[in-house]
């Protein structure tokens, strides 16, 4: 149990770190683009954060899951509105008659 958690927990550290620095590296012409698949990611998160709080072992992974299910759809939602709010930067003007 204690080598599975340690195991977890550098997993996720290492994660975030990669992760970290992997976003720094991105030009920020690029980071509205890239926000369509970063949504399709988190999308993926929402579902398995779903399946890890249904599996009701223990209340950790029940609170845990609640949390990454919240983060998750907030990421996906704002990401989303992100998108639009960029689309419609680029769609023409009406003219007023």
């Amino acid at each position: 149990m204690t080598s599975v958690l340690i195991a977890s927990l550098f997993v996720f550290v290492l994660a975030s770190f990669v992760g970290f620095e992997i976003i720094n590296k991105v030009p920020p012409t690029l980071h509205t683009p890239l926000m369509s698949g970063a949504n399709a990611i988190s999308g993926i998160a929402v579902i398995g954060a779903l399946l890890i709080s249904s599996a009701k072992e223990s209340n950790v992974t029940v609170i845990l899951g609640f949390i990454a299910v919240v983060l998750a759809t907030i990421n996906v939602v704002g990401g989303f509105l992100v998108t639009d709010r960029m689309l419609q930067m680029f769609k023409k003007k009406e003219a007023n008659v």
